[in-house]
């Protein structure tokens, strides 16, 4: 069954939704809005770059669903991440958005690889093909990419592509704005930054909550600092809780 989420973002100026997302990896209908203590920054262009990116998580769970009606029962059967990469090689295909897995290298200068990113730095942004390894699906890789643009808008991700070989692993590839002159923080100013934003630290370092997200994975090589000691979070882990 897909449920239908929306996520409500309020800044200092305006109140507004968002977005409506579909997914069935959520089992309540909630409305989730974030602390005015969060400071957004929202503007019309990264409002339709997440919009783009909601956009292709509800067609890929549209054309999943259609999948599982037609073979749920047959021995055509494929998991659903398998549904996922097939339909996000045709959509990207016909909407001129798919990278040949060997123009993957074009992007720009090869960059640090972790467990789940390979990137690429641009001059002014960081390509990221991302192996699901963390998400598990392509759709709970966007959502979790619009909950981390909401809640961290100064390093919001856009949606660049899906890369991959012909009928094979389909990766999604994500570009985000490159931090010029920075260097990572402590842990004591992430716990500092982290507690402005409304979040309480937990038992385990690098993990915090408050009534309506976790956040975990925020240590020093995923959090920098620029010279003027503004704080950017350029990866985590978020989950809504429920």
């Amino acid at each position: 069954m897909i449920i239908i989420t929306k996520i409500q973002i309020r800044t200092c100026k305006f109140q507004k939704y968002f977005l409506s997302l579909h997914t069935d990896n959520y089992k309540n209908k909630m409305n989730h809005d974030i602390s005015q203590s969060v400071s957004q920054g929202s503007n019309g262009a990264q409002d339709e770059k997440n919009s783009r990116i909601a956009a292709i998580a509800n067609e890929l769970e549209r054309l999943c669903s259609i999948h599982e009606a037609q073979f749920g029962n047959s021995q055509q059967n494929v998991s659903r991440l398998d549904a996922e990469q097939r339909a996000a090689e045709q959509m990207a295909k016909s909407q001129g958005y798919w990278i040949p897995m060997m123009d993957v290298f074009n992007l720009g200068v090869p960059g640090p690889s972790g467990n789940e990113n390979d990137t690429y730095v641009g001059e002014k942004v960081i390509y990221k093909v991302n192996n699901l390894l963390n998400s598990g699906s392509i759709v709970a890789l966007l959502h979790k990419i619009l909950m981390h643009n909401a809640i961290f808008p100064d390093t919001a991700y856009s949606f660049y592509g899906f890369a991959g070989f012909d009928g094979r692993t389909v990766q999604p590839v994500i570009v985000q704005p490159r931090i010029a002159n920075a260097h990572p923080a402590t842990k004591i100013m992430i716990d500092t930054y982290m507690a402005a934003l409304g979040f309480e630290k937990t038992n385990e370092d690098g993990r915090f909550k408050n009534n309506r997200y976790e956040i975990w994975d925020l240590v020093p090589r995923n959090v920098l600092v620029d010279d003027e000691g503004d704080i950017f979070v350029i990866d985590a882990e978020i989950k809504l809780l429920g």
